[in-house]
């Protein structure tokens, strides 16, 4: 029989229910994210953020333009099934990690939102806490856990605001 091993660090996950329908709320995520998705501080440029651009394809980039017209890339596209799921490497760090984000309709105006960011093994100790945007000890203190809360709940937001 084989040994299981449990990873040292297991993925981060996080969930919202959003007041919008699927199709709304994935357009929010992937469309409009340059407005509501906190830069400050969840992103290289900060203030200088002018927007947030997914290019809709496998291979596709994910990016931030600042003012300046500067780009940083956050990832690149490694699943793209609109309007249920897509999936992209996270190279804000270190080393690439992977977040995945489902999109699950409830009702007419009802979607949870999950999101799945692995690949946490792949850094240290030390470069996680680096790393991290949110004070509070990276992530054993749990800081990325409530950084993708306060991520999902500004996407809630955003998308019940596009819906009303």
């Amino acid at each position: 029989m084989a040994e299981v091993t449990a990873l040292r660090r297991p993925p981060v996950r996080q969930s919202v229910l959003v007041r919008s329908s699927r199709q709304q709320t994935f357009e929010t995520f992937v469309g409009a994210m340059g407005t509501w998705w906190p830069v400050n501080p969840f992103s290289a440029g900060k203030d200088r953020v002018r927007d947030v651009t997914v290019e809709r394809r496998v291979g596709g980039r994910v990016y931030e333009t600042w003012a300046d017209g500067t780009q940083v890339d956050w990832g690149e596209l490694i699943a793209w099934d609109p309007p249920e799921r897509f999936a992209m490497t996270w190279a804000i760090f270190s080393a690439l990690t992977e977040v995945e984000l489902t999109f699950v309709e409830l009702g007419l105006a009802l979607t949870k939102v999950s999101v799945v960011h692995s690949g946490w093994e792949k850094l240290s100790d030390e470069q996680l806490a680096k790393d991290c945007a949110l004070p509070g000890g990276g992530y054993l203190g749990g800081s990325f856990d409530r950084g993708w809360a306060l991520i999902l709940g500004r996407l809630a937001a955003a998308a019940g605001e596009r819906t009303a």
